[in-house]
């Protein structure tokens, strides 16, 4: 079947410049240092990011991971959110592979986390507490519908945490789609933190890997933690190929992806018994709940809309998350939108 796949932006296939660049990678030992094609794509990162070095590495995970556990030595204490998706979705790594203690604090309907909780979460010097290490941020926001966070609040932020002596990482698994949404540059949104991870197999279509960027120094150390991780992927150019033409190419379009966000949601909206929650979208995300006069439970529901070739992703009895991506055009939305109205309207 020809699917509309909104699960999420991970589905993408790679495009065909992709699959030539990777056929055609120039290769080397990048555990030696020695693939040229990585080294390119890790220059390219920190360049399009204004920091002084790149690791490539396998997820977002990963990225995440190893940037805490670079900061971070057993026994210490990050903050973030609890709807972060390093908190929610990750398996738990920090603390089961680092030793580090998670300390949530409430995030916000728009993704940020408040300036006093986040103050009011540093731990005195005292020997009965954990030591506060660090700050994650997540921009954009997976759980508050793919909030942008603002470079204004960004850079609050780190003034915050400097002043305190701690570090900020931001988890950046989309942070392109928050630079085009706000009009900005993602080094602008980058420029606050320590470090900062991004994806390039969401929506900028690559098929695998994240990218991890810093200091020379932080980089440094983070390459002993990914080679404990088991992330040494020695001739990688093949898949960091992608991701070169990923970040040449990929970055500008994402403004289709929004623009396509935001009429499915028109067309969702006009639905009796659909509510969505980030209305309008920021970026590439629906979350919509079903009220009770849908008639329909969302797991029915995404049964249901199956049969017409729409996968969707479902997040709690009545709660659906839609995401739009390269591999899904102005056809598929009006699929997905036909589909959702057979299912609710005619019952």
């Amino acid at each position: 079947m020809d699917w509309v796949d909104l699960r999420s932006d991970t589905v993408t296939q790679p495009t065909a410049a992709m699959r030539e660049a990777m056929a055609q990678a120039i290769v080397g030992d990048d555990v030696y240092g020695e693939d040229p094609t990585v080294n390119q794509l890790e220059q390219l990162a920190a360049h399009r990011l204004g920091k002084d070095a790149a690791m490539f590495v396998t997820s977002g995970t990963m990225a995440n991971l190893a940037a805490v556990l670079t900061h971070c030595s057993r026994g210490d204490e990050i903050i973030l959110g609890d709807m972060a998706h390093t908190f929610l979705n990750e398996a738990g790594g920090v603390a089961a592979l680092g030793g580090v203690q998670p300390r949530t604090i409430a995030t916000q309907p728009d993704g940020t986390l408040a300036l006093r909780d986040i103050e009011g979460a540093v731990r005195s010097d005292d020997v009965h507490y954990p030591r506060s290490r660090l700050v994650c941020l997540e921009n954009t926001h997976n759980r508050r519908g793919g909030a942008a966070l603002s470079v204004g609040y960004t850079r609050q932020v780190g003034e915050l945490v400097g002043k305190r002596g701690l570090s900020l990482h931001i988890d950046g698994a989309r942070l392109f789609n928050a630079a085009v949404s706000l009009g900005t540059e993602a080094r602008e949104l980058a420029a606050p933190a320590d470090s900062v991870s991004f994806c390039l197999s969401k929506g900028l279509c690559a098929p695998v890997g994240s990218m991890l960027c810093g200091r020379e120094e932080f980089i440094s150390r983070a390459r002993r933690i990914r080679k404990q991780l088991g992330g040494g992927m020695r001739q990688a150019g093949v898949i960091a190929a992608a991701g070169i033409v990923a970040l040449e190419t990929m970055v500008d379009r994402l403004a289709e992806d929004h623009a396509r966000t935001r009429r499915l949601a028109d067309g969702l909206r006009g639905i009796p018994g659909i509510i969505l929650e980030n209305d309008p979208p920021a970026t590439n995300m629906v979350y919509l709940q079903l009220g009770p006069n849908a008639g329909i439970a969302a797991a029915e529901l995404s049964s249901q809309v199956e049969s017409d070739g729409i996968r969707i992703h479902v997040v709690g009895p009545d709660r659906i998350r839609l995401v739009l991506h390269h591999d899904v055009d102005n056809a598929g939305v009006e699929r997905t939108l036909s589909a959702f109205r057979r299912v609710v309207l005619e019952g």
